[in-house]
């Protein structure tokens, strides 16, 4: 079987729990040992992943189908399952069903939680799924973490052609986990998809794939306030191509990693460095899509930045030069009054799903919001300024410098307005509070 984790579609093989009836414990850890000694990869993971997927029922195979595999109860099959992707695998009409390594590894990974930063943690499982040019994605899999193999002609490589998402798992106080409006990671990584000339997964694949990867690295999930666990997904030409066209075939891997504050400062505020010649972004390219590109483009001024002391830089538009755009990797707003004001989505800016997510709640909480063309004048005369984006979530802007001139804000803290939807944002991602938006998706 080697190192993939397949997912059984249609034999109830190694069901623990199903209608109510219990696998004896003693004989499953007694053939967990036997199969790990033997080093099979079945051993490391329930390759039935029923209880992975909360999300609605796919219609294939049929749920009459699967109830005639459920009632067979807990009979084991006499010949090696028959794998298949993971999202044909589950029905609304099965009980929830444990997987192996929820039971032989129900604590959590040893490691220091109180000190997560934001830096990589090999964790256990990687998603990944493919397809070829013109075709649909169908069959994916778990595998153990680990390096991937790509052509030196592939796509990505050599001409840029990927993307990525990022969105975070969190552990409510219950234990229970939520992940945040990941139906946005789905549809912004089918835009990017379509600019980048790319095959991309479809919202429910995306979805499915974003579940299993959780749930089969849950006990690298931090627990309740110690950080999140952060989820990459990535799609990228993989197919080998020589001349500038779209590569013929199409990864897509997902990857997590436990992470707290991205920013050293935590959530002490940070100091920016409005860049006025390099840009991040032009209009009509690719600014407004998360394209792996965009990113390296700000390593120069970024690592410039850093040298001199300042957290990260801010960007100007590449046309007037005076117009705020973006942060290397976050959204910025600044609050005047009761106004509360952010550069308008128009190309060169990515539309972070936080960005959106603030927007709504500063109009429930009765705030004046604003999407315009925000100056460097009025960004310098604001009474608050913060950063937004899935990895900072809310970050409080200290100082802003330009052109040699500092200007400092509030008092080395979250501002009025920063504080109040910082603590919204995330009452809302932890399930401190009653979600009435319909964002959070309980695994």
């Amino acid at each position: 079987m080697g190192k993939n984790l397949l997912v059984d579609c249609r034999l109830p093989w190694r069901v623990l729990c199903l209608e109510k009836k219990v696998v004896k414990q003693k004989r499953f850890e007694a053939e967990f040992l036997h199969e790990k000694k033997m080093g099979t990869a079945a051993a490391a993971v329930n390759p039935f992943l029923h209880n992975l997927i909360s999300s609605q029922p796919v219609k294939s195979p049929p749920i009459s189908a699967l109830n005639r595999i459920f009632s067979s109860g807990l009979r084991h099959a006499h010949k090696p399952p028959h794998f298949a992707s993971f999202n044909r695998c589950f029905s609304s009409s099965a009980s929830p069903l444990k997987t192996d390594s929820e039971m032989i590894h129900p604590e959590l990974a040893d490691i220091d939680w109180n000190n997560l930063g934001f830096a990589l943690r090999p964790t256990d499982y990687m998603y990944v799924m493919k397809c070829s040019r013109g075709e649909n994605f169908t069959h994916g899999e778990l595998q153990r973490f680990g390096n991937i193999e790509l052509s030196p002609s592939s796509g990505v490589l050599n001409y840029g052609q990927g993307l990525f998402e990022g969105l975070k798992a969190y552990r409510k106080q219950d234990g229970d986990i939520l992940l945040f409006r990941p139906e946005e990671n789905a549809l912004r990584l089918k835009a990017g998809a379509d600019r980048m000339c790319m095959s991309c997964p479809t919202v429910q694949q995306f979805l499915d794939a974003v579940k299993v990867t959780v749930l089969s690295n849950k006990r690298w999930i931090p627990p309740f306030g110690k950080g999140a666990l952060y989820v990459r997904p990535l799609l990228m030409g993989s197919g080998a191509v020589l001349g500038l066209a779209p590569a013929p075939e199409y990864t897509f891997l997902i990857f997590v990693s436990p992470v707290g504050n991205y920013f050293k400062e935590g959530v002490a505020p940070i100091n920016l460095l409005v860049e006025s010649e390099m840009h991040r972004a032009t209009p009509g390219g690719t600014g407004g899509v998360k394209t792996i590109g965009n990113y390296a483009a700000v390593l120069k001024a970024q690592a410039s930045a850093k040298a001199k002391g300042y957290s990260d830089v801010l960007y100007l538009d590449s046309v007037h030069k005076r117009y705020l755009e973006e942060v290397s990797s976050c959204n910025v707003f600044i609050v005047k009054g009761n106004v509360i004001s952010t550069p308008p989505v128009q190309g060169t800016i990515l539309p972070g799903i936080t960005r959106k997510s603030i927007l709504d709640v500063a109009h429930s909480q009765g705030l004046q919001v604003e999407e315009r063309h925000i100056t460097v004048n009025e960004l310098l005369e604001a009474d608050e300024v913060f950063c937004t984006g899935t990895a900072v979530v809310v970050s409080p802007v200290g100082s802003i410098t330009y052109l040699g001139k500092r200007v400092s804000y509030g008092n080395d803290g979250f501002g009025r307005v920063a504080k109040t939807i910082h603590s919204a944002i995330t009452s809302l991602q932890m399930g401190l509070i009653e979600d009435t938006m319909g964002w959070t998706v309980k695994l």
